[in-house]
């Protein structure tokens, strides 16, 4: 398994038989390089939507034109992007699981919002979530944008998460605090990377304070591009 920062929030994640980019937005994201782009996307196969705030959806409609793959995420925003903009979706709804390939993907709770922007203000897409990615005997906690919450006992009670790609940030959603306390209260993580942090100055620039509350979890900060192999 590869998981690949994007930076910010995007990924991609190489497990089993597919190539997953999780929240792309490539176009205007002030970590990734432009040149990466092909590379990024190379024989992508699905990409998953946490919520509609364009930090997440940047690029979610051109690649899944351009490679003509599905869109995964939340009902609402699926169903409405499958009619006004022609592409493949996969809709479903918090705790339903939907199978790619030899990877399952549950849809999970998160404590946030969800809405893209128009001429006229922004517009509700559906509610926001995180997901549980499992192939190759691990199980992949991707919390989209969330605060700490009690869920999260349930979620690591269903599922048994060993790796957690966490927001940490702070401002919009958990900091590495509330993260730490995340990890230590409700999970059993044998790997932590944090994302959605160093992207603009009002966010953490560091998950030095991450690492130091989980002195017995492998807490990796990713480079952007560079791939971490688990």
């Amino acid at each position: 398994m590869k998981i690949i920062w994007l930076g910010h929030s995007s990924f991609r994640i190489e497990i089993a038989d597919q190539i997953l980019l999780v929240d792309p937005w490539l176009t205007g994201n002030p970590m990734f390089p432009a040149h990466s782009r092909a590379e990024a996307i190379e024989d992508a196969t699905a990409i998953l939507i946490s919520h509609g705030h364009g930090d997440h959806t940047g690029d979610a409609l051109a690649l899944s034109k351009q490679l003509d793959i599905p869109l995964v995420g939340i009902y609402d925003l699926m169903s409405f992007w499958e009619a006004k903009e022609e592409v493949k979706t996969i809709g479903f709804n918090k705790g339903g699981t939907v199978s790619l390939g030899d990877v399952a993907v549950t849809m999970v709770n998160a404590v946030h919002s969800s809405s893209f922007s128009t001429d006229v203000g922004p517009v509700y897409a559906g509610t926001e979530s995180g997901f549980m990615i499992a192939g190759e005997g691990h199980t992949i906690y991707f919390s989209g944008d969330t605060d700490v919450m009690a869920d999260m006992k349930i979620f690591n009670d269903l599922h048994a998460p060993d790796i957690g790609i966490l927001c940490s940030g702070g401002h919009f959603t958990m900091d590495m605090k509330r993260a730490a306390y995340a990890a230590k209260t409700f999970f059993d993580f044998k790997t932590v990377i944090p994302c959605h942090y160093r992207t603009f100055p009002l966010l953490e620039q560091s998950a030095a304070e991450l690492a130091a509350a989980l002195p017995d979890v492998n807490v990796i900060e990713p480079e952007v591009m560079t791939p971490i192999t688990l």
